[in-house]
């Protein structure tokens, strides 16, 4: 299946990863769409964010899928400086790429790495994490992988065909969220199954957790 993808890159802006979150607040409150956001008046959408910030390597990057992606482009093409913290910073240059890409099952294995921490713990299976050892461990972050994908693909309205399987090489990195300590994971899986690049999986994507880049092999 494929999707309609936008990604626009702010040229000129540096911003620490944890501002993605500082970010999103500027663009959903100056344009105030649900999609920016994730609410509809007080209720949350608990479905697959369209809409996704992040901060790669200090620079701030938005991606949007399908009804998403022409928001992107959009606000790519209507911004010429972004307010963080009170403070104005000016856009050098803007690149919008948009574009179909192909998301799905896939009969070989595709090698992945998360460039931004993965939340992949939610509060059921992070106290079972703690007490585990580490073969259990590693099953555990497998299926909160593969569900972390089967989540996508519902709210991307995919239906996985196939039964998938994943090798995962992760290690534990601390992250602050919400002013809470919590223990993310950084590092690399194969999978069975096709990721766009810079999609996030697991919980708070749209705060440019669980990013996800492929590695590509030379």
């Amino acid at each position: 299946m494929d999707i309609k993808y936008a990604l626009l890159m702010m040229n000129g802006v540096k911003l620490k990863q944890r501002e993605s979150a500082k970010l999103r607040g500027y663009i959903a409150n100056k344009y105030d769409h649900f999609l920016l956001h994730n609410h509809i008046g007080d209720k949350v959408l608990f479905s697959y964010p369209k809409v996704q910030y992040k901060v790669i390597e200090g620079n701030p990057i938005i991606i949007g899928i399908n009804e998403g992606a022409m928001l992107v482009v959009n606000i790519g093409l209507d911004n010429e400086e972004i307010i963080i913290d009170d403070l104005r910073i000016p856009i050098d240059s803007q690149e919008i790429i948009k574009k179909d890409v192909p998301i799905g099952d896939i009969t070989d294995y595709k090698h992945y790495e998360f460039i931004t921490p993965w939340l992949a713990l939610n509060e059921n299976n992070y106290k079972r994490y703690l007490t585990s050892n580490q073969i259990e461990r590693e099953e555990l972050l497998k299926k909160s992988l593969i569900g972390n994908i089967l989540s996508m693909c519902k709210g991307l309205g995919y239906t996985v065909k196939q039964d998938l399987k994943c090798w995962l090489n992760v290690y534990e990195c601390e992250v602050k969220f919400k002013n809470v300590l919590m223990i993310g994971f950084k590092g690399e899986f194969k999978i069975n199954f096709n990721i766009p690049n810079y999609l996030g999986i697991g919980k708070s994507v749209s705060r440019g957790f669980g990013t996800v880049k492929e590695i590509i092999s030379e």
